[in-house]
């Protein structure tokens, strides 16, 4: 019984980081969009990335990309799942987070 219970309790845990992970790729895409919009036209982009990537703990190390145009802001972090433990090796598949934001007109 004890191994049955061991297994259930690991296979949570990894649910969990996988719920956590989608949590903190939404989260950060919102961040990346929302500071993009609340600098200048020529530097949105630098804002954008760089807003997004400090809002993730150093075990969930990703991308953050950030396109403007058409008067909209569109972050997209991907980031990858840890297997057990964050910061150790990641599953095969990427975690998506996409936000959107109106530009502030700031030139």
């Amino acid at each position: 019984m004890t191994p049955l219970i061991l297994i259930t309790l690991v296979l949570l845990w990894q649910f969990v980081l996988l719920g956590y992970t989608f949590t903190l790729a939404g989260n950060a895409a919102d961040e990346a969009a929302r500071a993009g919009t609340a600098v200048p036209a020529g530097e949105r982009q630098a804002a954008c990335q760089e807003a997004g990537t400090d809002k993730l703990p150093g075990a969930w190390s990703g991308t953050v990309s950030c396109v403007t145009g058409g008067g909209y802001v569109r972050a997209t972090v991907t980031l990858q799942v840890p297997v057990l433990f964050p910061g150790s090796i990641g599953f095969p598949f990427d975690v998506e987070g996409h936000a959107g934001a109106v530009e502030e007109d700031r030139d």
